[in-house]
């Protein structure tokens, strides 16, 4: 290590395991005498950050458990034994003090469930507890030569509990006793985790600073005059480690960076203290003024500003000491319970927000954590459109890391303690009704949580656990500890008995806010009390399968105002499944038709390993998959119809909650966003990172403004959701049959709609017209008047009342040109690509367009006119896709029928000339502006795809669709 007077180390490589029953030496002797020296039986590679089980099929000693059947050859720790997945963690490092003045402390910020730490024979215990960070100061036992030795030795957690032959949600409940993940003795959409996610699973670290070290700051803005002026408050505790009291300078430095690097300095404060020899002591700056800050928004509201802030302390006669930076955004969450819905209503400074988000459990079952990966996680939600991601209570208290890529991106986070009631206080057999064994422990981890992540504007609320209160005595100290400072008390709140929304105690006189633990969130005791669900913890979350589109419309379908949790379907592409199941898992379901006409789905036994949930529900929704046909030939036939029902079943869940903003609903979290293994059900993209067609559904429908037909009514509506007024808009709504023609064409001007509202504008009557076709495509589009620029698209494939898809079976011959020009630019591994469809077949001749009479419209907040318009109108919004080919890429699909190219969906994959069966050689993640999208004649697209390839790896891109099924098309070959 160099010799600086402070730096951090990440300790994240190098680093060897081995089962403690096969080490014959203490760990001592490991530290000293006898130190493993590469990787030759009983010591491996390790994974660290990650778990024993990450290791052991890092080296193939174990199969992948999310492959196939394969888990259930992994022996699990309820038969194997603690033993057996208490593991050695060995590694070395470089670390020498070049004054006495220095310090060095050895930090692991989460260990799985206890650990024996020995650094040069010197022994650590470490307390029980996963979510709880430990420093150990290891100034004295360094070798004086910088060459240090550190092993690690890490027990599974106390109760890892037996898996009951049923399964069931948290095994037999005994892992709720400890203060760990409860998911990983399985649920319903997880098989068991057999080493209980035992490990050095969060970053390990050495820091070396002078005397003085920064612990723990807490900074707070408060806003005045409409958030015209605000202050930022921060506090530090400071330690100093010697002997002699230190002179010091703290100094506060604040910027934002423009653009090239280039940083603005906004604040810049020293101030002068003395602390104590072997003392701790806080210290408060002044207020830091700022004039009309750049607030933070959430994603759809605004820009994501953040500003750098750093601290620093020098220490006279020995220069800087330490220092601490965090990326912090000026922002006020402010929630109440709304009097008109019963639902808890977010405010970001001080404008509502209409939520539309997830549910999360974490990224990996493994605890395999990366930067990359969570970027690519927290991306994808943006790209959705969500506006909040809840960290369920059975899963992860999530990483700095994945709340800096929600700081960047705009997505608010609902983070829960380690609380689920199927394991604390209910479920057969009967679990834990006190929660964990430990209640300090408890409160110690649930402390040190959010010291760790109470800086980050992201995170919105705390909440006890899921579907359960923790114990009183831990409830009633959260309330306490996580008390709201007066400048953060929401000023509306109504009166309803909906729970203890405060604390019992006050604090009777209001301090610096960041004096608090936090102050500045409300913390809610359950994810079903107060505001959500029901307000009263029953159990009033839900359903979590497949629906009949037009429910989600309809008054009756969900009677509370936020529902924290609905789930459904979450099939992926055939690719997926052949990727993760042998050939066995690639039989579909059996149809099974029941004497009441509705078809039970019978998975095969691989599939429902990994909890495939069906696309039909007996006695309440017909199979979704043979609407497009009751002949399903194969694997592709089946995911492809899949991914058909995905995008209406989840836009149609988005869109039917959007259409009761604030009337009857504050909020939406699907159940839930990803798998954290290789799921089947309740997903927008697979464990691979590759997003199923429900990503796209609720990209659509989460638009901040937006374009929909309410599919109860059959009413066109436009939702604003931002907080400036909509004008001189015009709605464009197409129907297009089978044959390519428009046999309904309607444009309604001069709309308006206001700020935070959803106007119903007129009804789309082509069902009652005369002679509909019996199925047929709508293309809506809402585009701004003065230049034609399209704000929203929405394409939907409809059937009349009581009908089906099926005449789309045969639709799926039509061979529809395509003109497709693309622009490529690569920096090192990184690809930009825009890809440029076109429909270029041509509406019959004797496709004609209905007389429009000229109609006045006022309903609600929108107004305006519809008037007859002829072709020439229709081609010129048309016109507005159209791009050059000049200089660029371009490849064609030939085809002589005319009609809507159906259905697109693009992908990216390695060239290659030769495949073997199940061999997946897609490029994953991908991010793209749209996907399974589908254009009328004359119609274009622009898509803009980014990527990275490994190192040697040639991409193209492909697309396939309903017309182009089994003829997988290469459109950009990258030379």
């Amino acid at each position: 290590m160099a010799e600086e007077k402070h730096r951090k180390t990440i300790l994240d490589g190098g680093w060897l395991a081995a089962r403690s029953t096969e080490v014959q030496f203490t760990g001592t002797q490991l530290t000293t005498t006898h130190p493993p020296t590469s990787p030759i039986s009983p010591w491996i590679e390790a994974v660290v950050p990650g778990t024993v089980l990450a290791t052991l099929v890092k080296n193939k000693i174990v199969p992948d458990p999310f492959y196939g059947l394969q888990n259930e050859t992994i022996i699990d720790i309820a038969d194997s034994g603690r033993d057996f997945y208490t593991f050695w963690f060995f590694t070395t490092f470089h670390c020498n003090l070049s004054t006495t003045n220095q310090y060095c402390d050895l930090n692991f910020r989460g260990i799985n469930y206890s650990a024996d730490v020995y650094l040069n024979g010197h022994k650590t215990v470490l307390p029980k507890g996963m979510f709880r960070r430990h420093s150990i100061d290891v100034t004295d036992i360094l070798h004086p030569d910088g060459n240090n030795l550190l092993a690690v030795l890490v027990h599974p957690p106390d109760h890892p509990g037996t898996i009951p032959p049923e399964g069931g949600q948290g095994g037999d409940h005994e892992i709720g006793k400890d203060v760990t993940t409860q998911y990983i003795e399985g649920w319903d959409w997880m098989t068991p985790i057999r080493d209980r996610n035992t490990g050095i699973w969060d970053e390990v670290s050495i820091s070396v600073t002078g005397p003085v070290k920064i612990i723990d700051p807490h900074l707070v803005s408060s806003f005045f005059d409409n958030y015209e002026r605000s202050y930022l408050h921060a506090t530090t505790e400071l330690e100093n480690r010697s002997s002699w009291s230190a002179e010091c300078s703290l100094t506060i430095q604040v910027t934002m960076e423009l653009e090239d690097n280039i940083c603005l300095v906004e604040h810049l404060q020293t101030q002068s203290l003395s602390i104590p020899a072997e003392s701790r002591v806080q210290y408060t700056f002044p207020e830091l003024f700022f004039y009309k800050p750049d607030l933070w928004w959430p994603n759809g509201m605004g820009k994501q500003s953040l500003y750098n802030v750093v601290i620093s302390i020098d220490v006279k006669g020995f220069g800087e000491s330490d220092s601490w930076s965090h990326l912090f955004g000026f922002r006020k969450i402010e929630s109440n319970i709304d009097v008109a819905t019963g639902g808890r209503l977010f405010k970001v400074n001080g404008e509502p927000v209409f939520i539309r988000g997830s549910n999360w459990i974490l990224s990996d079952g493994l605890l395999r954590l990366s930067k990359k990966r969570y970027n690519t996680d927290i991306k994808f939600h943006a790209d959705m459109n969500f506006n909040m991601i809840r960290c369920w209570g059975g899963g992860l208290t999530e990483r700095p890391e994945f709340y800096h890529y929600c700081d960047y991106y705009g997505l608010l986070v609902w983070q829960e303690f380690w609380i689920t009631g199927d394991v604390d206080g209910r479920g057969v057999p009967v679990s834990n009704p006190q929660g964990p064994l430990d209640h300090d422990l408890f409160l110690f981890c649930a402390r040190d949580t959010v010291k760790l992540l109470r800086n980050h504007p992201s995170l919105a609320l705390w909440v006890g656990g899921n579907e359960q209160t923790p114990p009183d005595d831990i409830n009633a100290a959260l309330k306490i500890d996580l008390r709201l400072h007066p400048n953060f008390e929401s000023v509306v709140e109504n009166t309803k008995s909906v729970g203890d929304l405060l604390p019992v105690l006050r604090d009777p006189s209001p301090k610096d806010p960041s004096q608090y633990l936090d102050g500045t969130r409300i913390y809610i005791q359950g994810s079903m009390w107060d505001g959500f669900a029901d307000g009263m913890g029953n159990f009033t979350d839900g359903p979590y399968e497949i629906q009949n589109p037009e429910d989600f419309f309809k008054d009756s379908f969900y009677n509370y105002g936020f529902n924290p949790e609905v789930g459904s379907v979450g099939m992926p592409v055939a690719s997926t499944i052949r990727a993760t199941m042998p050939s066995e898992g690639w039989q579909i379901p059996v149809f099974k038709k029941l004497p009441d006409g509705y078809v039970e789905e019978v998975p095969n036994p691989i599939w429902e390993y990994h909890k495939y949930i069906p696309y039909s529900k007996p006695n309440k929704v017909h199979d979704q998959i043979q609407l497009y046909g009751s002949t399903v030939k194969d694997l592709d036939d089946f995911c492809l119809k899949a991914q058909l029902v995905n995008y209406i079943q989840y836009r149609a869940l988005l869109e039917g909650w959007t259409s009761r903003m604030w009337s009857k609903y504050t909020g939406v979290l699907i159940w839930k966003s990803q798998n954290p293994w290789t799921g089947l059900r309740g997903q927008f993209y697979d464990h691979l990172l590759d997003q199923t067609a429900g990503f796209y559904g609720c990209r659509c429908a989460a638009e901040p403004i937006h374009v929909q037909l309410n599919l109860a009514t059959y009413f066109i509506e436009v939702v604003n959701t931002t907080s400036e007024e909509l004008s001189n808009v015009a709605i464009e709504a197409s129907v297009w049959d089978l044959e390519g023609t428009c046999p309904y064409y309607k444009v309604h001007e001069n709309l308006s709609a206001l700020p935070k509202e959803v106007a119903s504008i007129v009804e789309m009557r082509y069902p009652k017209s005369t002679n509909p076709k019996p199925v047929y495509f709508l293309l809506l589009k809402l585009y701004n008047m003065s230049d034609h620029r399209i704000i929203s698209r929405n394409f939907y494939w409809l059937h009349l009342s009581g009908g089906d898809y099926k005449l789309l079976e045969p639709y799926r011959e039509r061979k529809i040109p395509l003109k497709i020009t693309s622009k490529v630019s690569v920096d090192e591994s990184a690809y930009n690509i825009q890809v440029h469809v076109t429909n270029t077949s041509k509406s019959p001749p004797d496709s004609k367009y209905p007389t429009i009479e000229y109609s006045s419209i006022s309903t609600g907040s929108a107004r305006g006119t519809g008037k007859e318009h002829e072709t020439g109108f229709f081609k010129r919004i048309h016109s507005c896709f159209a791009g050059k080919s000049d200089g660029l890429k371009v490849s064609e699909i030939n085809g002589n029928d005319v009609g809507v190219a159906f259905f697109l969906h693009l992908s990216v994959h390695a060239s290659k000339t030769e495949y073997k069966e199940g061999e997946d050689a897609r490029i994953l993640p991908v991010h793209y502006s749209d996907n399974y999208f589908s254009l009328v004649p004359g119609e274009s697209m622009l898509v803009n795809i980014s990527f990275e390839v490994p190192q040697g790896v040639t991409p193209r891109v492909s697309l396939d669709g309903w017309n182009y099924d089994g003829r997988q098309h290469t459109i950009v070959e990258i030379l």
